[in-house]
């Protein structure tokens, strides 16, 4: 058991290029960061003062004992940000069952078992911050990834909802909904001049930091936009 004073954040697909911007700008704002993803090699390159913890949230069996074990091992947390998301293009007519249930399942459902497994041990200490990572599409309808907008928009009224079921426990959860970040993957698909509005993962890592902060303390169930 760690006993130390500094406030614990999870931060969950911490090995993702906006996660790993997240680790680092808690671990600069005083938190002790716990980085969760399936992959150890893709956390490597954060600092040693980091907790990793390989686990794949997306497995809605996972979240519940994973943030027990980080409860008892570490210490409750006072934020959890959720970075985890999937992006595959196509439009309504072209969208298989598989496609769908990619969607729902890992960019609405991880974020439900996190929210659920985080709720009880935030309630126990009378406070918390959760951040979900949502996307533009999910607020405004864009054209080809049907699949991918619908699931983003679902968890734009997850948030709200989370919002009304945890804030009388002290519970504040928020959402940010960038339109591009730059990533080696953004870079790779798509043409410069839409590469040149994406926001780089840091700017957005400030926004999910400013969410968790005690200068937030007013705000939950808002969902930022971060458009660049």
């Amino acid at each position: 058991m760690h006993m130390n004073s500094a406030p614990i954040a999870v931060v969950v697909g911490a090995g993702g290029e906006l996660g790993h911007a997240t680790a680092l700008s808690l671990v600069a704002d005083g938190f002790t960061v716990v980085a969760v993803d399936r992959s150890a090699g893709n956390l490597e390159d954060l600092p040693d003062d980091v907790e990793r913890v390989i686990a794949d949230a997306t497995d809605p069996a996972v979240p519940t004992p994973l943030i027990d074990r980080i409860a008892k091992d570490i210490g409750v947390p006072a934020a959890l940000v959720n970075t985890i998301g999937v992006f595959r293009p196509a439009n309504a007519a072209e969208t298989t069952p598989e496609l769908l249930r990619t969607m729902v399942d890992v960019n609405l459902g991880t974020a439900f078992w996190l929210s659920q497994a985080v709720a009880p041990q935030m309630q126990r200490q009378g406070s918390g911050a959760i951040v979900h990572v949502t996307a533009r599409p999910g607020l405004e309808p864009a054209y080809g990834m049907a699949a991918y907008a619908t699931s983003k928009a679902a968890l734009v009224y997850l948030t709200r909802v989370l919002d009304r079921e945890l804030r009388p426990l002290g519970i504040r959860v928020n959402g940010v909904a960038p339109e591009l970040i730059d990533t080696a993957k953004t870079r790779e698909a798509l043409p410069e001049e839409m590469r040149a509005r994406a926001l780089a993962p840091e700017a957005i890592a400030d926004v999910i930091a400013f969410l968790v902060s005690g200068a937030a303390a007013p705000i939950s169930g808002a969902i930022l936009p971060a458009y660049g």
